[in-house]
């Protein structure tokens, strides 16, 4: 797969009249009397990349925590494959196929490679009480899966803290996809990674949507989303500011809506008139008001 190719689905054809695995219908979620979150909409396809984007405070952090079972929402509804669900742990979330990838990855840095990919999940063999690891397949197994996936370890025996940033990514990527993901949540795949290493976790995105995953790909770089995504959802202040698929927004008008743009181009005037800022290249508020779909991606 080449740079160019990270932007297209090449495999799967997604359209929008597939059911979303995922949908979230005016959901939102009260600590006390904190909103953390309040009527956001969305949905995750099989083969689609759904990139939510936000400043911190947006948000993202409890949206994630709401699809991946860590919190209940307080209000509207949460869907998995049309039926109205609300997980109780994680693990409930990942046995109906929601599997999500944490920053830290959660991995342990001096174990090898391969023990890392099945980690709480370890295969065995022998009668019971004997039972043993059964490391060769593990071996194999690991192996097999991360080629499918593109990424070739010279050594599996490595221990994971020596690969790079993104390849940590990609690893978790793969263990999800082999344990039955039928969605990836992503949270900042790219946040603490360079330009290139960031290039390869957005390769290996672009791998598993064609290979049929719906994407959660939670971020604050546009630049990167603009990349991958299919549809895009921008938070702000726990709301939904906006949502779009890929042929209603620019690059330039998201990059605006995730950088306040709105904001600033309602104290045009005011800025104007102090020394030292430009506001030329500030848009103007009627041409950043790219409404929230009334019909969002999953109610189309």
């Amino acid at each position: 797969m080449t740079t160019a190719d990270i932007g297209k689905n090449n495999g799967q054809v997604a359209t929008d009249d597939q059911a979303p695995v995922v949908e979230l219908r005016g959901t939102g979620k009260s600590y006390g009397n904190i909103r953390a979150l309040h009527g956001v909409d969305l949905a995750v396809r099989p083969g689609r990349v759904t990139c939510v984007l936000g400043d911190n405070g947006a948000g993202k952090s409890t949206l994630i925590k709401i699809i991946s079972g860590l919190h209940q929402h307080t209000e509207g509804e949460f869907l998995v494959d049309g039926e109205p669900v609300r997980f109780s742990t994680p693990r409930e979330a990942l046995d109906r196929g929601i599997a999500t990838v944490y920053q830290d990855l959660a991995t342990v840095p001096l174990m090898p490679v391969w023990r890392n990919f099945f980690l709480g999940s370890e295969m065995t063999k022998g009668p019971w009480p004997v039972r043993r690891l059964d490391i060769a397949r593990m071996k194999k197994t690991a192996d097999e899966e991360l080629r499918n996936m593109g990424i070739v370890l010279d050594d599996l025996e490595q221990p994971i803290g020596t690969l790079s940033g993104g390849q940590r990514q990609c690893v978790a990527i793969a263990r999800a996809v082999y344990f039955g993901a039928r969605v990836l949540i992503l949270d900042e795949p790219t946040a603490a990674l360079g330009v290139k290493q960031s290039g390869v976790v957005l390769k290996y995105i672009a791998a598993a949507r064609e290979r049929g995953l719906g994407v959660i790909f939670i971020t604050h770089n546009p630049h990167h989303a603009y990349m991958v995504g299919d549809h895009f959802s921008v938070l702000r202040l726990g709301t939904l500011e906006l949502s779009a698929s890929r042929d209603e927004v620019s690059l330039e008008e998201l990059t605006n809506h995730m950088a306040g743009g709105a904001e600033l181009a309602a104290l045009k005037h005011e800025l104007a008139q102090v020394g030292g800022v430009d506001v030329e290249e500030l848009p103007e508020e009627a041409d950043l008001q790219a409404p929230v779909a009334a019909s969002p991606e999953g109610n189309s």
